[in-house]
Order: structure tokens, then sequence, then C-alpha cells
């Protein structure tokens, strides 16, 4: 089906002109492909099931270069892979030692089977021992309540061994992800966040062991397990906020189609895509994605390319005409010449650049992290100086120096520190969530509130994406009943827009049908009626989009404009207000991109841009030193999306755009758009609100511990009140 705005061909329906493709720019000739398809380097994928830190990244990144063969490493913590560039001789079974040399355990993945399945399963691990330290923890206090009432002698060191008898297993269990990441460090000569973590839990439960068997005064197993309860709280927050974002190159090779039907002298057979090579010919029926990058060689159609260019109407396909992997064709049968197929069209290639993108994104260091690179170096000297000077100062009496050093182990654990961006993120995602907004990433908001320039898309982002005709009221009721007359058959996107807005019903038509790449024609009353191009139906063209009606010698323009989606205005008019730097990118024609820059206040703007070009400017800017907000809801954002700062998409995006996103827009609104630029620099602040309570925490309890006026059950008192007072800083947000 044709309708029609002003294209880029001039043409009558008995010859066709090559029109404008993203394709033409990025596919591949045929002459290059025998060069294309040597194999020069080897592209390998290895899940890092334990990496969680930017210590992580740089150790595995560092690591891996040093390989002879090895060319690049790049590590996507969000996914925990990492994706390697290497000679063709170099083998995943090669790698894995090396990884586990450096303290990390590694699989080779097959990108075929990828999916969300291993996060799922570690969230509900983690979930299940927080469960189980919780309920732990509870009856343990209970016991402890008795004996802080007065209970002795026999009566006390009953309480102590059941006490032990659930904390020990509890530990052991609860705690094993601290355990096996600070074992991991240990073994490669290490100090990661987990180890003090580790020691800490470890010294409580040995200390609390030794005095129940000596039958001490004091033992601390509700203080272990309350620290394994509350590092656990932290882990569970972070993964959750990591555990949302999947891989939008996942998404985009979920568009690539698995097989094709090929013509070979006039039979049809059906094969994959790997078998396909070029120079063959493939059948493309109505309705059908395009399996290649290619040249049409026989038949006439639409072709719709939003999902790659973000152009909003479906554009003229004939022979002669390229076209690229993942479009769609709408209406007529195709032949298409194979240019390029597989792992070698532009769709496949596009998610090649998607997936460099996100993982060059996730070497954001977050303000954590950042703090946690000193904070563990310095727990240990000051534990072993307690520890040091105890001994000496009390002639060697071991028990009590390591009760001390168990106290500053736990009193300086990093607890707070772990839930100080993890309790902001939370709280901030629940307000934002209420206003109708998403946060998938851990760090989105650390480096939303960094933003100084924002790119926007037009189509589907700005405006709704559903054209609405403007101009009905003008029509006469008798020319409007026969336009119903011939739209209502179709699936056009103008047709479907004609359709639901008339308030009228159809004329009566016979004969409809349709013209493939033209438009339909049908008989009324003895007369032939036309809808769809300008060229075709005899009518002058105009500037803005449109579809032709010819009825009775008389040719009849219905005029369409994009829905400007609700709140865009408020919103821009916010961001010009905050001092940001705004953009319009666009893959629609210049006339509707300028005309809506101009509505908005938007001052610099570019239309007809491939996602190449949306990517490369975004990369641009952000080598200049900007930090790039992206918006945008197309396959032909995706690229932009990943590769910018932050980035954020509708909900009614493309999956690959909404999984490439930071934050997804839930409602059709867009001023919370702006919201969350506001709330991002408030999180920040609380963020390092909670920094400084840590560490005002840290100079009060850490010199009382030292001198020995803290023990291990007050030190993990203290401890839980700063993470609960973190905490409590995290919900005034709300």
């Amino acid at each position: 089906m044709a309708l029609a705005e002003e294209y880029d061909v001039r043409l009558d329906p008995g010859h066709a002109s090559p029109s404008a493709c993203p394709a033409c720019a990025i596919a591949p000739s045929a002459e290059r492909m025998a060069e294309l398809s040597r194999p020069s380097k080897a592209r390998l994928m290895l899940s890092l099931p334990t990496a969680h830190c930017a210590a992580c990244m740089s150790t595995v990144e560092n690591g891996l270069q040093a390989v002879p063969g090895v060319q690049s490493a790049r590590v996507n913590l969000t996914q925990r892979r990492v994706s390697i560039d290497a000679s063709p001789e170099i083998t995943a079974e090669s790698l894995i030692p090396i990884l586990a040399g450096l303290g990390y355990e590694a699989h080779e993945l097959d990108p075929g089977l990828l999916s969300s399945t291993e996060s799922d399963r570690q969230g509900r691990e983690l979930l299940m021992r927080l469960g189980v330290s919780g309920f732990a923890m509870m009856n343990v206090m209970l016991l402890s309540v008795a004996i802080w009432s007065g209970a002795g002698d026999a009566t006390r060191d009953l309480f102590h061994w059941i006490s032990a008898a659930i904390a020990l297993p509890t530990v052991v269990f609860a705690g094993q992800p601290f355990f096996k990441s600070a074992w991991a460090s240990l073994r490669v000569g290490r100090l990661g966040m987990d180890v003090p973590i580790s020691l800490a839990i470890i010294l409580a439960s040995s200390i609390s062991l030794f005095e129940t068997y000596n039958s001490g005064h004091h033992a601390y197993f509700d203080a272990a397990v309350m620290l394994t309860f509350f590092l656990l709280a932290g882990r569970y927050l972070d993964h959750r906020t990591r555990a949302v974002a999947r891989s939008a190159a996942e998404e985009l090779a979920a568009l690539e189609v698995p097989r094709a039907i090929r013509v070979v002298d006039g039979v049809e057979e059906t094969v994959a895509i790997s078998a396909l090579a070029v120079g063959d010919v493939v059948r493309v029926r109505p309705g059908g994605r395009m399996p290649v990058d290619g040249v049409i060689t026989f038949g006439a159609s639409e072709v719709d390319r939003s999902l790659l260019t973000g152009e909003s109407l479906p554009v003229l396909a004939a022979p002669g005409t390229e076209v690229a992997a993942g479009e769609i064709n709408l209406t007529g049968p195709l032949l298409v010449r194979v240019v390029a197929a597989g792992r070698d069209s532009s769709l496949h290639r596009m998610a090649d650049l998607v997936a460099v993108a996100e993982s060059s994104k996730t070497q954001y260091t977050s303000l954590a992290e950042r703090a946690a690179r000193a904070y563990s170096p310095l727990v240990h000297l000051l534990s072993f100086g307690a520890f040091s000077y105890w001994m000496w100062a009390t002639g060697g009496d071991m028990r009590y120096a390591i009760n001390i050093s168990a106290a500053v182990l736990i009193i300086t654990c990093p607890c707070a520190l772990g839930l100080a961006v993890p309790a902001v993120v939370t709280a901030a995602s629940g307000k934002l969530f209420r206003k109708g907004l998403l946060i998938k990433d851990g760090t989105a908001l650390e480096r939303l509130a960094e933003v100084d320039y924002v790119v926007f898309d037009k189509t589907g982002t700005l405006t709704l994406g559903t054209p609405t005709p403007t101009n009905l009221d003008q029509l006469p009721a008798d020319v409007l009943a026969v336009a119903l007359g011939l739209s209502a058959g179709s699936s056009h996107p103008l047709a479907i827009a004609l359709t639901r807005a008339a308030q009228q019903p159809p004329a009566a038509v016979t004969d409809l049908r349709e013209v493939p790449g033209y438009g339909v024609e049908a008989h009324y009353r003895g007369h032939i009626v036309r809808l769809g191009r300008a060229e075709w139906v005899g009518a002058p063209p105009v500037a803005e989009t449109a579809t032709y009606l010819a009825l009775a010698g008389q040719t009849f323009a219905i005029h369409f404009a994009d829905k400007l989606r609700p709140g865009a205005e408020t919103a821009v008019a916010t961001m010009k207000k905050a001092g940001l730097q705004l953009i319009l990118l666009s893959g629609d024609a210049e006339a509707p991109v300028s005309e809506l820059a101009k509505r908005l206040g938007i001052d610099e703007w570019a239309s007809g841009q491939l996602p190449d070009e949306k990517r490369a400017h975004v990369q641009g800017l952000q080598d200049k030193g900007r930090k790039v907000l992206m918006i945008g809801d197309g396959l032909n954002d995706t690229a932009a999306l990943a590769q910018a700062y932050v980035s954020i998409s509708p909900a009614s995006a493309l999956d690959a755009a909404r999984t490439a996103s930071d934050i997804v827009l839930l409602g059709q609104d867009f001023a919370p758009v702006a919201d969350a630029l506001r709330i991002a620099k408030q999180s920040t602040r609380r963020i390092r609100e909670n920094f400084a309570l840590s560490a005002a925490y840290n100079v009060i309890a850490v010199p009382l511990a030292l001198i020995g006026v803290a023990t291990p059950l007050m030190a993990a008192l203290a401890m839980s009140a700063s993470s609960i007072t973190v905490s409590l800083n995290a919900l005034r947000l709300r």
C-alpha cells in the first residue's frame, strides 16, 4: 500500500529509480566481500560471574591485554562479561586459565544462547541468603537479650551455645558471596572490598566460639549475623540496579532473520542466512523483514525503514533500490540480490557498534567504587596496628589483642559505604517511578547529574510517532467519504490515522485493488478513484506530509502532522533554563525536523541522520569533554543511546533502544525527563552526604575501638547505627 508524502524519487508506474537507503552508505561492496570474509581476528566472549567493581574491570582488561595476540579486551560490568578481540589462534580455552590466575572464574559464552537466566539465579540466591540471615539475626538477638538481662553461668553458656548453633551455619551459608570474592582476591595478592568484610565476620564468629567454649562472659554471634545481614542487604540492592539491564546488542541480533527464501532457476528453497552468498537472489514476501543487505531486482513495494533511519513514513521500493537487513517489506513481493548477509549485514554491524558502546560506558566508575579503592588497605592497616600495639602493651595477651583487632575490623566494616549508593538509588528510583521513569542502571543517576548536553530524537521521542490528519474539516463530506472507503482496507500508517480520525462512515467503493508502491484504487459511481502518491494520482506535491486523492477529475491533498508528546515543550524549556545545550538529530526529512525545532526553541538540529551518524555525533561531543544525555526510541538511535554518557528511551521504543538505555520513560508525558535531571542532582548530593556521615562515624568510632573501649558487639551495633543513618538520609529523597 502506498500513501505518500514528499518522496526523494519521481517516477511513473512503469519506471522506478533508486532511492536513498542507509545500506548504500554502510554495506560493503561485492568486490570487498572476499577481503571481509577472511578472518583477521577472533571475537570471543567470556562470562565473569564474580566481577563486580571497577578494580575487577581494570584487572581483567589489563591482564588479558598483556597476553600476546590479544588486541583488546572490554569488560561489561552490567552483564559481567568480557569481549575480546584477538588473533585467530587465540581460543577461549587458552584465556580461561589466565583469568583464573587473576582470581576470576570464567566461562565461554555462546552469543546465540545469551539470556538473563544467570542474573536471575544470582538475584534469587542473594535474596535467599538475605532472608536466612535476617531470620537468624532476629533469633540470636532474642537470645542475647536474655543474656543482657542477667543470665549467668550455666544458663548463659546454654544460650551462647544455642546462639552458636544458629549463627555459625548462617554465617557459613549467607556469607559465601563475600568469602568467595575475598578468597579470589587473596589468591592473586589483591585486597578487595570483601576481604575486610570476610575477616570481620570470621573474627567475630571465631572469638565468640572461643569465648563460649571457655565459658566467657561475652560472645558476639549477634554481631557476626548482623554484619552479614546488613552487608547482604547492600549487595542485593546493588545487584537489583544492575540486573534490570540486558544487552541491546542481543535485541538487535534478535531482529536478524534466521532463514531466507532463496530462488535458484525459478525454484524456491528455504535456507539459513549463513548459507547465502553474495549474488544469490532471495524472495521477500509482503509483511516480511529483509533478511539481507541487497538490491531489488524485481517487484515494487514500500519499505518501512523507520527502525533503521527514523523516517516516519515508508519509502518506495522498486528495481534498483538498495535495502538493508531489518527493514520491513509492506506491500508487494520482491526479489533481492544479496550484497551482504549474516555477520556482514548492516544490522549485525550495528549490533557490534552497540556492544562496543555499551562496554565503553561501563568504564564509568561510581562514587562508591572510587571511595572504596583507598578504604580497604586502610582498614587492614588499622586492625593490624591495633593487634600489634595491644600484643606489646599487654605483654602478649593474644585474646585481648584479637578482641580489639576484631572490634576495629567490625567498626570500620564498609557496610555504610556499601549502602551509601544503593540506598539513595533505591529511594530516587522509587520517586522517579512514581513520576513515570524507570531507572535501569545503578550509576545512571550519578551520570545524569553531570549532564551538560542533551541530544533528542524526533519521531516517537519528542513526538508520539502517530500522524494525525490536520485538514479534514476543509474537505467536502463526499470527498472525505471516498478517501475513507479507500483507506479502510489498508494497514499503511497514514491510512490507519485517517480511518481513526474520521467521524463519518466511508463511501461504498468496489473493485478495490492495491498497486504496490503507489497506492490503492477502486471504482466509485462508475469512475476510477485513487489514493496514494502525488505523481500517481496526478496531484501537485506539497511540502507537508500528505496523501493524495484523485476523484472525478480533481485532486485533493490530505495533510498530516505528528502530534507533539505531552510535556515536551515544558521539559525542553526547563532544560534550556538550566543552561543545558540542546540538539535535535532525526532521520526524518528536513521540513518536519526544522518545524519541530523552531516550535520547541531548539537552535541546533540535523535531519536525514543515519544510525552511525547519530552515534558519531554523540561520540564527537563526548570527545570534546561533553557529558551527553541521549533521548531516543528507534533502532537508528540504539548505537547513539549506548554510546552516550547516559540515555533515556520511551516505553513505546523498540526493545533494542529500550534495553540500550539507562532510564525508561513509562508514560506519554515527557515532563518527567526534566524532573529526572533535578532529582539526579539531589541524589548525588545525598550520596556525598552519606559518604560524609560514614566518614564522621569512623572518625568518632575508630579511636574508641583502637583504645579498647568498644567490644565487637558494641562495634556491630555502631556499624548498624551508621548503616541505618545512611538509609534514613537516603529516604529524605522520597
